[in-house]
């Protein structure tokens, strides 16, 4: 990895926030799942709709999303989705204080933030390009997916013991805090950003399908988004069961439960520092395969955890799920933004977001009512024996005879 874009001023202000934010977002997401169970006294099948309902906007408005975005400029875009973010967040610690908190609220809060997150992350992914040059996509999203996984290791620690010490509702406001600090760094940012191209005759409807013609136009990002879609659709039955399983099943405590969920980010840390050494030694396209198969047949081990010294064996599989994911993230995340042209960014992003987060709202569903039916951990069973299923995807495509991800070989715009 070069060491360029250290100087690179704007992209500094943009890591500097975007890493305060992932640690407040790392908080949030366990701070509001034990606001929900440990307060609120949640069941499996509303912690299902809460999962949902995090997610659920990708499916809703996603698609229109990307076309939106690409009629816009990206960063004033983005600081306004941050400063949404926190007020809502913050609705959240005022209703607990007032003492009229109850779960609907933070359903309504979860949809509504990930509406914003939408926004925001269709603009951060096509905004890069601009920022930083397509030469240097795969040092900046290594660096920024560094960051992430440092904040998902430090974040679940820190909100357990904010949560021990101050509460859950309380505890959210370092959330809203992250949000504010990225918007500020963002507003500092002074790289000119090129005016959108705007259409001479807006066809929402003929927007949206050209960014999803592109995407399904090759057999290999085909295969990239059946695989990441799966794969989400069982992550997010994971999740729903996922505070339950480590509250009842394993029995641990606030500050035990931040621990076993950071070690995702010990994972993702590593993941990060040899990414670049990973993708040159194996080539992008095999990376793509071998990462996501080899940590998926890891993951078998996580149902076995028990309370005592085999919730390792959680951790294990928490280590291995998310390193494979930072590694393979920055391999076809780095190709999609090199190979899109700059007039379809927001809309390809906003296509693939769509297809593989859209996914995650009914995971949340199927893991609550799984949960109702089979129980927490037979719950853990389905999500980790879905992840195998996902690599189906990438293994039956041209991907696993291929070593590299040549851009020449892939349809152009015009040509999708």
């Amino acid at each position: 990895m070069t060491t360029t874009l250290r100087t690179h001023p704007g992209f500094r202000r943009l890591w500097t926030g975007d890493t305060i934010a992932q640690f407040g977002t790392a908080i949030g997401q366990v701070v509001l799942p034990l606001l929900a169970v440990g307060v609120l006294h949640a069941t499996p099948a509303e912690m299902g709709v809460l999962t949902a309902a995090e997610t659920a906007a990708f499916l809703l408005i996603g698609l229109p999303a990307g076309a939106w975005v690409d009629r816009m400029r990206r960063r004033p875009l983005m600081i306004r989705m941050d400063l949404a973010r926190a007020a809502l967040l913050l609705s959240v610690p005022v209703a607990g204080w007032l003492g009229v908190l109850g779960f609907p609220q933070l359903v309504v809060v979860a949809l509504l933030v990930g509406g914003c997150t939408v926004f925001f992350d269709v603009g951060y992914q096509s905004y890069l390009p601009s920022l930083i040059g397509r030469e240097h996509l795969m040092e900046g999203n290594a660096r920024l997916q560094a960051s992430q996984s440092v904040a998902m290791f430090g974040g679940p620690a820190l909100g357990g013991v904010l949560t021990q010490l101050v509460g859950a509702v309380s505890s959210l406001l370092v959330t809203s805090v992250g949000y504010l600090s990225s918007a500020f760094f963002l507003s500092r940012i002074t790289t000119p950003e090129p005016a959108p191209e705007r259409p001479a005759n807006p066809n929402l409807r003929a927007e949206v399908l050209e960014g999803l013609r592109f995407v399904f136009a090759d057999t290999r990002l085909r295969a990239i988004v059946g695989c990441t879609a799966t794969w989400n659709l069982f992550f997010g039955v994971q999740n729903a069961v996922l505070m339950l399983f480590l509250v009842h099943d394993l029995r641990l405590g606030g500050t035990a439960i931040g621990l076993v969920i950071g070690s995702m980010g010990v994972g993702g840390v590593l993941g990060a520092l040899v990414s670049a050494r990973v993708i040159r030694a194996l080539g992008q396209a095999r990376t793509i395969w071998v990462v996501t198969t080899g940590s998926a047949l890891v993951s078998l081990v996580a149902p076995l955890a028990r309370p005592g010294w085999s919730v390792s064996l959680l951790v294990v599989g928490f280590l291995a799920v998310s390193s494979a994911s930072v590694i393979y993230n920055v391999a076809q995340v780095s190709f999609r933004q090199a190979l899109c042209p700059d007039h379809l960014l927001g809309r390809m992003n906003a296509s693939v977001r769509f297809l593989v987060w859209g996914t995650m709202p009914l995971g949340g569903l199927l893991g609550g009512a799984l949960g109702e039916w089979l129980g927490v951990r037979s719950t853990l069973w389905v999500a980790v024996l879905g992840w195998i299923s996902a690599c189906l995807w990438v293994l039956l495509s041209p991907l696993r005879t291929t070593r590299d991800l040549p851009v020449d070989a892939l349809p152009t715009a015009a040509e999708s």
